[in-house]
């Protein structure tokens, strides 16, 4: 089936003045936003790409992807979120010396901060309405549970007061295996349903318990792998007996062994490693891509899913530059060995942080990347491209259409994922229900009253 996936990213935001003023860090992201959207300070904003900025619980820039049919569309444009927001920390730092102060603004795409708080990195996937929503959830549930060895980020944390490195920054706040709620009881699996579309067809898949990914190629193989996942599970093909005794402990577990030897209890009584239950997965997903019509794509995700899995089973710092709680560990014990200190050392924790500030001048996983030891999965043109222009195969471009027209004609405009709405004189709203649409004929007739905006996406 098509699929339309999306990604929403909390970033952490702070800022080191230099003297004693310090200001509070709603000021600061009243300036992220004047960066990105001059002469206005709204809370909730879509951009020209598609893509939704906006305010989210306890002052964190938020900015969710828009709606893409394909992952390398999808790394894309999740990619360019990085790029947006450290684009505006010029001005907002302007901003600042314009008041008389200075200081520096950090933007982090983790998911914790320094006083144990998490925020969240969500995957969204439209998924059919007619299959069993619960039955589907137990078989993606030990999936989801398991995927951190290869789509976790990794983190420093204390264990009985000593340092301990685990796998993923999220894995210790999740304590539900299935929930309404993002905050005060974190599941794997959120019930949420807002599909943004017909929900008679369709219902939301809104997963929560995943980390943030600096890598290019983590964000491919995370989301790639449960988009197959979750076609096979629509389609029938379950996984015998993987259902699991306790999922939220075995998540704990999971992530706190970093030698991938700890067995996780399943309800037969059985007991498997994380790495065995993802080659589980991966074996019932080759035997269903086998029974389809060709797909290179999720041929292209199933097999860098075997090597990752091979790789892991042999010697996880082979894929130091593709997974990042790999490559993040790996940075931190070359430091270690250099210097001579322990994992208690400051540095070491400051290192822990920098990887993930999106400033390409200072942040370690750029750091790397401009010295050419990542792996890329989309390449540069693709992501600038992403910041300002919206998948050309989805109801974005439509979104993404609608918002250049507005600002072209100075109108003011109201947006949300299923409708458009021009405001005042001559107030019209448009919906869009269909996310795999990429065509109004409305907002054609209005970009046609604007020269030469109907061309803005040629190539």
């Amino acid at each position: 089936m098509k699929r339309i996936v999306g990604l929403e990213c909390e970033y952490g935001l702070t800022f080191s003045p230099i003297g004693r003023v310090y200001l509070p860090i709603e000021k600061i992201l009243g300036y992220i936003f004047e960066g990105l959207i001059p002469n206005s300070w709204p809370s909730n904003a879509f951009l020209t790409n598609g893509a939704r900025f906006y305010q989210d619980t306890g002052c964190h820039p938020e900015y969710s992807t828009p709606e893409c049919d394909d992952v390398f569309d999808l790394v894309a444009h999740e990619k360019a979120g990085e790029r947006i927001l450290e684009s505006c920390l010029p001005a907002a730092e302007e901003r600042l010396r314009e008041e008389g102060l200075a200081g520096d603004i950090y933007i982090f795409k983790n998911n914790t901060d320094s006083l144990g708080n998490t925020y969240g990195a969500h995957e969204n996937f439209l998924m059919r309405r007619d299959v069993d929503f619960w039955k589907v959830s137990e078989q993606l549930i030990p999936f989801f549970v398991t995927r951190q060895i290869f789509s976790g980020a990794g983190k420093v944390l204390k264990v009985s007061g000593q340092p301990q490195y685990f796998i993923s920054q999220r894995a210790q706040h999740i304590h539900e295996k299935t929930s309404s709620s993002t905050t005060s009881s974190r599941s794997i699996i959120n019930t949420r349903d807002e599909p943004h579309a017909d929900a008679e067809r369709y219902r939301r898949l809104h997963i929560i318990l995943g980390d943030s990914n600096m890598s290019e190629f983590a964000i491919f193989l995370k989301v790639g792998t449960a988009m197959l996942v979750l076609s096979m599970m629509e389609e029938g093909w379950c996984v015998p007996g993987i259902e699991l005794e306790d999922p939220v402990k075995a998540i704990r577990d999971v992530s706190r062994d970093i030698t991938l030897k700890r067995r996780i209890k399943l309800e037969d009584g059985r007991e498997l490693t994380a790495l065995e239950i993802q080659w589980l997965y991966c074996e019932r997903a080759w035997e269903y891509l086998e029974s389809q019509s060709a797909d290179p794509v999720m041929e292209q995700v199933w097999h860098e899913w075997r090597r990752v899995l091979e790789a892991l089973g042999d010697d996880p710092m082979r894929l130091v530059r593709e997974v990042d709680w790999v490559t993040k560990y790996w940075l931190i014990q070359s430091y270690m060995r250099k210097k001579r200190c322990e994992w208690d050392d400051p540095r070491v924790a400051m290192m822990d942080l920098q990887y993930h500030d999106v400033n390409r001048t200072r942040g370690l996983y750029h750091v790397l990347d401009s010295h050419g030891k990542t792996a890329k999965v989309v390449d540069e043109q693709a992501i600038e491209r992403a910041m300002t222009i919206p998948p050309q195969s989805t109801r974005a471009k439509v979104r993404g259409d609608f918002i250049r027209f507005a600002r072209a004609k100075n109108r003011s405009y109201t947006v949300d994922w299923t409708y458009l709405k021009l405001n005042g004189y001559w107030e019209e709203t448009i919906l869009c229900m269909d996310p795999f649409s990429p065509l109004n004929s409305r907002v054609e007739e209005l970009l046609a009253q604007v020269p030469g905006c109907g061309s803005a996406y040629e190539v």
